[in-house]
């Protein structure tokens, strides 16, 4: 029988070759396996499962330790297999409800002041030619991402090799658990996406450049922390969020906007939203059909067209 620093070894390697990356949860396992060997114990005790799942390690206790021990739990199914002595920790036993941010459904209005404040962003007069690029990379940014459900880390992992325009496709190179996806795109959209590659290469003509889609002026991948600030900007500037305020609307919550508007145009256009939502889940990238659910559940005038559909057919009934 290997060890169990063996045997966590051997189920990280399993699990990353399926997708998985495990940053966190890998990190915790090798942690966990070290606490055991400190205590000279040679296989998972529920009883030292929860002492290692509560020790103190930052942020909230409770969701820290409910998500310790649920890495344990995987790992502990997979480790029983080889050795029976193994305790797996049950499922609830340490309950814990994660406080999900609640997603702001903009309006067609906003989406097009954000694109229009962004397009005319200031810039510094001192770096005015070098920059003259940044203000149509952001437009086109976040109206792709207003129209695609690309996550912000696909779109600023594209590269011009994804982009295929004659076809209006997008390739999503390894996205979340390491899959690949495509995109389609609408015929609006790929004239966007030409107009600016076009600036972009003229911008970019003679001088060394990244073949990432969305660069900053130096040429390089748009860092995540640069795009939020130039999102801040010009969400204050059009009154999205107050000038001091630290919360408000997300770039994320376009993904959300996405998700919400494709299922309330399947109801409008009496096509079945519970069939076709595998469909939606797929095109977001989400693994399982549940998650794409919940990007549903805080939209009035999705519950507005659901109560429709239903009352419809209540009134056909003998």
């Amino acid at each position: 029988m290997n060890t169990l620093q063996q045997a966590v070894q051997e189920y990280l390697t399993m699990r990353r070759s399926l997708g998985f990356k495990l940053q966190r949860a890998g990190s915790a396992l090798l942690d966990f396996v070290s606490f055991l060997e400190q205590r000279r114990a040679s296989y998972i005790t529920l009883r030292l499962a929860l002492t290692w799942a509560k020790q103190p390690s930052g942020g909230q206790p409770d969701m820290r330790a409910a998500q310790r021990l649920s890495f344990v739990r995987l790992f502990a199914r997979y480790r029983s297999a080889t050795d029976p002595r193994t305790q797996i920790p049950p499922a609830g036993l340490l309950p814990f409800r994660p406080k999900r941010a609640r997603p702001y459904l903009y309006s067609d209005q906003e989406i097009e002041q954000l694109l229009q404040a962004a397009l005319h962003m200031p810039l510094s007069p001192r770096h005015r030619k070098r920059c003259a690029l940044l203000p149509w990379v952001y437009y086109c940014l976040f109206g792709l991402l207003s129209v695609s459900g690309l996550r912000l880390g696909e779109a600023r992992n594209l590269r011009l090799q994804d982009v295929d325009l004659k076809a209006g496709v997008l390739t999503i190179r390894g996205a979340k658990f390491g899959k690949d996806r495509l995109v389609p795109l609408h015929t609006s959209t790929c004239r966007v996406l030409a107009d600016y590659i076009a600036r972009r290469q003229r911008h970019w003509a003679g001088r060394p450049v990244s073949s990432y889609l969305f660069v900053s002026s130096w040429g390089n991948q748009l860092d995540s922390g640069q795009i939020h600030r130039a999102f801040y900007a010009v969400s204050r500037q059009i009154g999205l969020r107050g000038a001091t305020d630290s919360h408000g609307p997300r770039l994320h919550d376009l993904r959300h906007r996405f998700a919400t508007n494709t299922l309330v145009n399947w109801y409008r256009s009496d096509q079945d939203p519970e069939r076709l939502l595998p469909v939606l889940s797929a095109f977001l990238g989400h693994v399982h059909v549940a998650d794409t659910q919940w990007y549903l559940s805080a939209s009035p005038q999705l519950m507005r067209e659901a109560m429709s559909r239903l009352e419809r057919r209540w009134e056909q009934r003998p």
